[in-house]
């Protein structure tokens, strides 16, 4: 009988919100997390914030948490996939989205420049999300390069 190795690890972190169905919120390979589609649930209050603006940003933190319980950060994200229900939220999400990234870059610098290493990232449209959610994103993040 052939014994299988596991090739990954599953990651569940109490701060994100609970997958809603049968998956990790992420898997770590060891080099590389690969984070399920998060949707803009508060994890204090379990709601979705209305406007599509704090609906990204409370993505994101989401997303963080996750990378953050492998002790790593938004900067080791090289990855997002964003789907949203509508193209015309557009400029918002890119205006959270964008934010949310400067914030998190002015922490990692030491002298307050901003190292506005953006990842890679592809935008869907699609018809409904979970939870009449606006946005859903998925990223993938990598240990350090060095």
């Amino acid at each position: 009988m052939t014994k299988y190795k596991n090739i990954f690890q599953s990651i569940y972190t109490n701060n994100a919100p609970k997958p809603s169905g049968p998956y990790s919120q992420a898997v770590d390979t060891g080099s590389i997390i690969y984070i399920s589609g998060q949707l803009p649930i508060t994890q204090e209050t379990k709601k979705i914030p209305d406007d599509v603006y704090e609906q990204t940003y409370q993505t994101l933190k989401n997303i963080q948490y996750i990378v953050e319980s492998k002790n790593l950060t938004m900067h080791n994200i090289v990855k997002t996939t964003v789907f949203i229900t509508n193209i015309q939220d557009l400029p918002k999400i890119n205006k959270s989205y964008n934010n949310f990234f400067y914030i998190h870059s002015l922490k990692k610098t030491t002298q307050n420049q901003p190292n506005l290493n953006l990842p890679a990232r592809s935008c869907v449209e699609v018809s409904k999300l979970p939870n009449n959610a606006k946005i859903e994103i998925e990223a993938i993040a990598i240990y350090s390069m060095q």
